[in-house]
């Protein structure tokens, strides 16, 4: 297990405090914060507060560390979630979802960026290239996402202007198979920033943002702006982006930027267009002609009820609306296109769940968080809807549906109080009395309605809703203006919108001139983009949806969606608004735990339990870590079963039996079950690895043993005819002179070629040493012994002599000092005990400063003697013969050798020849006789450990 946190960074799970209060749940959050704990648990819910700096605990070794673990294992972190949801996903066989929320400015799309990079880390381990290529279009997709769907606010570096909610689908091996984005209400965005001068030259552009009416406002650019083009360049390529459809996105850029530089005037009764070079250039970029572009923005073309056409000519204030709608149409529709176009990449084509299995899902949703600004208008009003209707999923899911799922189950428990948001939700969608409705009646009403208008409708509708309220309504509140402002009571805070521009953001407002005009363009992706411009315009009779049904419309879609998902949250938290990552503003703070319901979260956990199953299921997973359960059980029921198992674990406090589902309420007891199963997992495979390959081995070793009974009866009726056949060719050898050598042998089967070679070799030899008399086996020995060390590598060492081995004893060598070396040699063997002599010898010893002087050399059975031959070879010098770690001859045909001794005191000896022999070489005699006895003594030493 890895290692847990210390006290000293608090809680690391809200649900252990130990009182459920605001002012400890804001200590703990505070004091987490101030430590570099931005992770909290509650439950399974991950809050998350922004650091604002980056953060060391995403890199490979964390990803490790979360890799397989359970969820209240590591300390608190995003990757934690992430891998339960996609164990989850796994073990079930169940779609999941992780719905990151909190307001703009929380860091909900960094987190969602760790998510997605957590599941890409832990999948596919044999990198298939398949795999591998969908995991980077999907990470690629959230560069090329952020950089034309994100904007820098007041309150944010990095805002996202749209909501994307992306499903990731999984084979049966839990490996990313593909997924498909959907994204929601499209805003104001960045514009080309960090292009090249040759790049923006051929767009006709120039890098000044100041230089354009759409990016005036926002002119100030950032170095991550500029740096962070390259990637998005780089994206495009890697998710599967054409060269041609790279350009094509550039082109509708520029396009738009070029577009907002058009101006208007009057002329007499009609309008014209101020110089020509901006539309000669959007032609140029749009593939389409120059007079057709100043028609639509100069003219709108439209069917009377009598199916005649006649073109309508605007005012200089429609031709503004005009241009302005053309140019948001053009962003949207290419917004659109990109997710489009990377959904066409990464979608799954022709799964077939028979041969791959069932494929799941998991779900990341990150959408733009509440706003409350300043000046909040129509954009404010359709977020604050969408964060509405996911709080008021989180309460269902995780509130609501846990009182309502133990009151199911028969489990008591103190009921909590708790905020539901549907009264808000109705006033914002609810049919002919919610907001959106109103809107959407003053748009289809026929003649001139304004945003005044409309605000008096809602006044007069809503004027009782306990969450609406405006200046009409409260007179004495100057925080709003008459025919101006409209409050609602959101669930995070109340928000004052103002009404001026709603009508016009929520209706359709671009002509089908525009529409017609961009399908026809000769540019294939253009036309992709703009298909409901092949209607001609008697066609076109249906009036499209207004923007905040569609809206509402995906929304609830979107919801449908998660509902059906098992969710997992992350909570995000804006600890402040200066961006600082050491300040804590405990009132913000306070404000976002508040309309979060994060402390009625947490209520329900320390009220209710943590984890729930129906008791089959449990029983299912965990019954190998009860010996009264596996492999099955003999109990009435699964709910007797799975109480075994409880009481044998010791966990009957921490568990409560509904009617159909285990409530268990520690984390860890589950943690508990999990880990030992796990243990035991490997076990029981084994097991049956065990008993299956038992059975395939028995079958073969059946098998096998008809085989080789076969087969053995063949080879001893093979060996036998050969051993036959051998005795009768050599029947007659004992009488031949060669002693068989001539005689050829039989062809032995293959089993017994070897066997059949080293009996030959033996053989032979048997025949030859069996003559040998026993007197003269010692010297055959040694020159055995000779043979093997020198062969090849010194050319005369003596064999074809006899060896008399001790040569100062034989008076015919050494007529005048034979008789002194006898006498010396047997008081030696009585005092020294050696039992022969192996070698002896006149020499020249030579020392260190290449002085020489005659010695003799007697070798025994235990030392080694140095003689003075002078003095009646008295003993000069005596060591121990085991002590003699190796010898050292010339490959010619001297007679010197060197013995080398473990003290390290090295003797250098020229071995005499011989009076009577003067061409004697001695040297090989010497080197035989001592590897002899060595080799003798070794093996007798070896014999006496094995009989022990």
């Amino acid at each position: 297990m890895a290692e847990l946190e210390g006290l000293e960074f608090g809680k690391s799970d809200f649900v252990l405090l130990d009182e459920v209060t605001m002012e400890q749940f804001m200590e703990n959050l505070k004091l987490r914060f101030g430590k570099g704990r931005i992770y909290t648990y509650i439950g399974e819910v991950v809050v998350s507060v922004n650091p604002y700096r980056q953060m060391d605990i995403y890199g490979k070794d964390s990803i490790e560390a979360y890799r397989g673990r359970e969820l209240h294992e590591n300390p608190p972190h995003l990757y934690a979630v992430s891998d339960a949801a996609y164990k989850d996903m796994k073990r079930r066989a169940k779609d999941t979802c992780i719905v990151i929320s909190g307001e703009s400015g929380a860091g909900k799309t960094e987190a969602s960026k760790y998510i997605m990079q957590y599941i890409a880390a832990i999948t596919d381990p044999s990198q298939r290239t398949e795999v591998e290529s969908v995991k980077n279009v999907l990470l690629k997709s959230n560069c090329v996402l952020e950089a034309f769907g994100n904007a820098k606010t007041n309150r944010n570096d990095n805002s996202s202007r749209f909501g994307k909610y992306m499903d990731i689908n999984f084979n049966f091996n839990g490996d990313p198979t593909g997924g498909h984005i959907n994204n929601y209400l499209l805003e104001k965005v960045r514009l080309l920033y960090g292009g090249s001068n040759v790049m923006l030259e051929s767009l006709h552009l120039q890098n000044n943002p100041a230089l354009y009416v759409y990016t005036r406002e926002g002119a100030a650019t950032s170095y991550k702006d500029r740096s962070n083009h390259k990637a998005v360049m780089s994206a495009l390529e890697v998710i599967g982006f054409s060269t041609e459809e790279i350009n094509s996105v550039y082109q509708v850029l520029a396009s738009i930027l070029l577009l907002g530089n058009i101006e208007f005037e009057r002329n007499g009764e009609s309008v014209q267009i101020i110089g020509l070079e901006a539309v000669t250039h959007i032609a140029e970029l749009t593939a389409t002609d120059p007079e057709s572009i100043c028609k639509s923005l100069l003219y709108r073309t439209v069917a009377t009820g009598g199916g005649d056409v006649i073109k309508k000519g605007h005012t200089k204030e429609d031709a503004w609306f005009g241009r302005d709608a053309f140019a948001k149409a053009l962003y949207e529709r290419l917004f659109g296109w990109i997710v489009s176009r990377i959904n066409s990449i990464i979608e799954v084509k022709d799964y077939n769940p028979l041969l791959h299995g069932k494929n799941t899902v998991i779900g990341v949703l990150d959408i733009y968080g509440f706003e409350i600004f300043d000046n909040n208008s129509f954009e404010q009003f359709c977020i604050n809807y969408c964060n509405e209707k996911l709080q008021q999923l989180f309460i269902e899911l995780i509130l609501l549906q846990e009182q309502r799922e133990y009151q199911r189950e028969g489990i008591t428990w103190q009921h909590i109080d708790y905020f539901n948001n549907n009264i808000i939700v109705d006033l914002m969608e609810q049919p002919h009395k919610g907001i959106i409705s109103i809107l959407d009646e003053a748009c289809l009403t026929v003649g001139r309605v304004t945003d005044t208008v409309c605000l008096e409708s809602m006044n007069t509708k809503l004027s009782q809703h306990p969450h609406y309220t405006s200046r009409k309504l409260n007179p004495t509140d100057k925080s709003m203006d008459f025919q101006k402002h409209f409050r609602v009571r959101h669930y995070a805070g109340d928000v004052t919108y103002s009404v001026e521009g709603f009508l016009d953001k929520n209706k359709d407002l671009l002509f089908q001139d525009f529409k017609r005009l961009m399908y026809n363009s000769a540019n294939p992706v253009l036309k992709d983009m703009w298909p409901d411009g092949k209607l001609s315009i008697t066609e076109v009779t249906k009036r499209p949806l207004t923007a905040a049904s569609l809206f509402k419309n995906s929304i609830v879609a979107l919801v449908d969606k998660l509902g059906c998902k098992e969710p997992y949250y992350v909570r995000c938290i804006k600890p402040n608004e200066m961006k600082s990552s050491v300040l804590f503003d405990d009132a913000r703070c306070q404000h976002q735990v508040a309309y979060l319901g994060l402390l009625e979260n947490v209520m329900v956990r320390r009220a209710g339990f943590a984890y729930r199953q129906p008791y089959a299921r449990f029983l299912q997973r965990y019954k190998m870590t009860c010996e009264y359960t596996w492999p099955n059980h003999l109990m009435a029921s699964d709910r007797d079963a799975v109480e075994a198992i409880v009481n044998q674990h010791g966990f009957q406090d921490d568990v409560a039996y509904g009617l159909t589902k285990l409530f268990v309420r520690a984390p860890q007891c589950l943690f508990t079950l999990e880990q030992e199963r796990a243990d035991l997992i490997p076990i029981l495979v084994l097991f049956l690895q065990k008993v299956w390959r038992g059975a395939l081995a028995r079958r073969r070793c059946r098998r096998m043993r008809a085989a080789f009974a076969i087969m053995g009866f063949y080879k001893l009726y093979k060996v036998k005819s050969h051993f036959w056949a051998v005795a009768a060719s050599f029947a007659n050898v004992r009488t031949m002179a060669d002693y068989g050598r001539n005689v050829e042998w039989p062809r032995p089967p293959a089993v017994l070629f070897r066997f059949h070679h080293i009996t030959k070799t033996l053989w032979w030899a048997r025949q030859v040493v069996k003559n040998i008399p026993p007197s003269d086996m010692l010297e055959v020995r040694a020159k055995v012994a000779a043979l093997t060390v020198l062969i090849g590598k010194r050319k005369d060492w003596g064999p074809s002599r006899a060896w008399e081995r001790d040569y100062l004893s034989n008076v015919r060598d050494y007529p005048e000092s034979s008789s002194s070396f006898i006498r010396m040699s047997k008081d030696l063997k009585n005092k020294d005990e050696y039992s022969q002599v192996l070698f002896s010898c006149l020499c020249r010893k030579v020392n260190r400063f290449n002085k020489s002087t005659d010695r003799g050399l007697l070798v025994t059975d235990k030392y080694v003697y140095k003689l003075e031959p002078k003095k009646q070879y008295k003993v000069l010098k005596r060591f121990p013969l085991d002590s003699i770690t190796g010898i050292s001859v010339t490959a010619g045909t001297d007679q010197m050798v060197a013995l080398h001794v473990s003290s390290q005191d090295d003797i250098l000896l020229h071995l005499h020849r011989g009076e009577l022999f003067p061409d004697q070489d001695r040297v090989g005699e010497l080197l035989g006789v001592m590897v002899d006895h060595f080799t003798r003594s070794f093996d007798t030493t070896v014999e006496k450990c094995y009989r022990s």
